[in-house]
């Protein structure tokens, strides 16, 4: 008689490198693995468009390194798992864990109702460097701070675990026709339209990528990381977050590899101590998440309900576009629209832009962020869009509020990166691209640039709408 398979369940962790819960299904006998596109549970945090293309070009390399025995179906996790356990008979389900906080609650149903059944369920830790139950403070609370959680919480009690080699040994349970498995295509994770093709030129989704792009970062990105990552023509950042929201690549091995290369004494303390807060950063993130799990929605800081935020569809419409009239927002926004993908340093910028300049709620931009970008990750989205709001744990102060004229001409201020999405400005010397307004009308001519035409007139003026923004903060602080 036939061993009964173990049913492995990938999720966000598709890779066989650095994957304890693919080795210890291995471990088992014949695994069985499966993904499931469940849209029906996630409800409004159902993946964006640009992640869902991520998430196929990810799945077609998995099923190609599995040899074809990744078995693909779409609908309730819950329902799914258990009808096809008693189809093949598994007695064992085994997965990696996730943080969103409706995933945690759908995971406790199907664990509970699985072990109902005799089914066996183990969990494990594929994604972060420290559980978020692991660190708590000396009275048991979660740590609000960075700081202290990452470096008396995090680095001064427990060591991460190293990588481990990836699973070579599998055994696969035959294929035969199971009852709702569908092809990768039938999940229909591409958009109708082709807008996508153009996210093709800049990224290699999937574990070999991964490991390119970590590889291409530590020779050439690490050092100088520190000062160079606030630059965003320079490839300085690692461009890494897509492969780990995806999983296809562990924070472990990230760390042992830069690690390794500080070893052979090829990295700055200071830029290796730098990446590796930024890992911190995410690990933070999704921590407050797990503690706190309105934080998609509601702000951290609760004297924020009452923030007198505006509500105007047209506005948030011409930032979306990158059609505000200031260079280095449009630039950013435009960059997320062609690539699905924004420079850090950027991020913050646009960010304060809509929440303080626009008076915009900081959902809407979390919500607009979800959809376009390829690292689409709802703990590290939220808490970051809190942060730039000042809402949120440790956040910016919100009279902190970033003026992207001063800000491109400090960070880009050869306009490398302004004039590579915001073309129609080109033209323009450096000291007039980050404010085309104030260039002499004989040199808008002579560049054949027309204000209003050619390119957007500001839809607000920065000082005004910095006075209203702390008038607006001042509201809110009195109101309680």
């Amino acid at each position: 008689m036939a061993a009964a398979p173990v049913i492995f369940w990938f999720r966000q962790d598709l890779r066989l490198a650095d994957n304890p819960a693919l080795a210890a299904a291995a471990r088992q006998g014949v695994v069985m693995p499966v993904y499931i596109l469940d849209d029906e549970e996630s409800g409004q945090w159902r993946m964006g468009g640009a992640s869902r293309w991520w998430l196929h070009r990810s799945l077609q390399q998995l099923e190609q390194q599995l040899q074809g025995h990744l078995r693909f179906f779409s609908g309730k996790a819950g329902d799914i798992l258990q009808s096809l356990s008693r189809e093949v008979g598994a007695e064992k389900v085994f997965w990696s864990r996730c943080y969103e906080p409706w995933r945690i609650d759908r995971d406790r149903r199907i664990k509970e109702n699985l072990n109902h059944a005799g089914i066996v369920v183990q969990s494990f830790n594929a994604s972060l460097l420290w559980e978020p139950w692991e660190v708590l403070k000396g009275d048991g609370t979660p740590y609000k701070v960075f700081t202290p959680y990452y470096r008396k919480g995090c680095l001064g009690r427990n060591v991460p675990r190293d990588p481990t080699d990836p699973v070579v040994s599998l055994r696969f349970q035959p294929l035969t026709e199971l009852s709702g498995s569908c092809h990768l295509d039938e999940l229909e994770l591409l958009p109708r339209q082709s807008w996508h093709k153009k996210l093709e030129h800049h990224w290699q989704p999937g574990e070999t990528g991964a490991h390119l792009r970590l590889d291409q970062f530590v020779t050439n990105g690490l050092h100088g990381y520190r000062q160079g990552r606030d630059f965003p023509a320079l490839k300085q950042t690692s461009r890494l977050s897509p492969h780990l929201h995806f999983g296809e690549i562990s924070p472990q091995q990230i760390r042992q590899a830069l690690l390794t290369a500080a070893a052979r004494g090829n990295v700055p303390e200071a830029d290796l101590d730098h990446f590796l807060s930024e890992l911190g950063w995410r690990e933070f993130s999704y921590y407050q998440l797990y503690h706190v799990p309105h934080l998609p929605e509601r702000p951290l800081r609760v004297e924020f309900e009452r923030f007198p935020w505006v509500y105007d569809e047209q506005r948030l419409k011409l930032w979306q576009r990158g059609m505000t009239g200031y260079p280095l927002v449009d630039a950013g926004m435009r960059e997320l629209w062609q690539t699905g993908f924004m420079h850090n340093r950027v991020r913050m910028v646009v960010g304060s832009f809509l929440v303080k300049n626009l008076l915009l709620p900081w959902q809407q931009g979390e919500n607009w962020f979800r959809d376009c970008l390829v690292d689409a990750d709802l703990a590290s989205n939220s808490a970051s869009w809190q942060w730039v709001a000042g809402c949120g744990a440790d956040a910016a102060p919100y009279f902190r509020i970033f003026n992207p004229v001063t800000q491109g001409q400090k960070f880009d201020p050869q306009g490398d990166y302004t004039r590579r999405y915001v073309p129609e400005i080109a033209a323009l010397p450096d000291k007039y691209l980050h404010a085309p307004w104030e260039a002499p009308g004989e040199l808008l001519e002579q560049a054949n640039i027309v204000l209003g035409r050619d390119y957007p007139l500001p839809i607000v003026d920065l000082k005004v709408s910095r006075q209203r923004a702390l008038a607006a903060y001042q509201q809110m602080r009195h109101s309680g």
